[in-house]
């Protein structure tokens, strides 16, 4: 049985639990997190979400691609989140990828993506990036409030990654 017909039958024998009636989308905690797509990274336990608390935005990488920033833009303007977290992790797939040799790869299939691969050598370094770029986007009225976190999926440690152009904070 293919996966989706395993998961259509067991959301249709738990509806009344996957329910959520009077549930607001604005997040009761008024955060959005863009994360990576990898499976290891269960962003409920990792940061102490519970269903309502959050936007959730994963792509590959957790990058601050043009789409995660229409999201993100949603999120803030029509939404009203005014805070948001990068994940990002150690062992990505996208780490030490080749964006030539996938480029290469949908050629040979005739596809021409307008969008680019994301590989990446340094996981800090990307995700400083991202920050940086999402600090700059106008599209995010909301821009004091973006903080970067890379996780270990071995160790289970989530530690920070503050870039250059982040204000310093007070410590607590």
């Amino acid at each position: 049985m293919p996966a989706a017909d395993e998961m259509l039958e067991l959301a249709r024998g738990r509806a009344g639990d996957l329910a959520a009636p009077g549930l607001s989308p604005r997040p009761r905690r008024g955060v959005a997190v863009l994360a990576c797509m990898d499976t290891r990274l269960d962003l409920f336990a990792m940061l102490g979400l519970q269903r309502g608390d959050a936007h959730i935005i994963r792509n590959a990488g957790g990058l601050a691609t043009d789409d995660a920033i229409r999201s993100l833009s949603v999120s803030q303007r029509l939404l009203g989140t005014t805070e948001v977290v990068v994940v990002m992790h150690d062992g990505c797939g996208l780490h030490g990828a080749s964006e030539d040799r996938f480029a290469q790869a949908l050629a040979a299939d005739g596809i021409l993506p307008s969008w680019r691969l994301g590989a990446f050598e340094d996981v800090e370094a990307t995700l400083r990036h991202s920050l940086v770029r999402l600090r700059s986007s106008r599209e995010l009225p909301a821009r004091e409030q973006i903080r970067g976190f890379v996780f270990n999926p071995e160790s289970g440690v989530l530690r920070e990654v503050r870039s250059e152009d982040e204000p310093e904070r007070p410590n607590r």
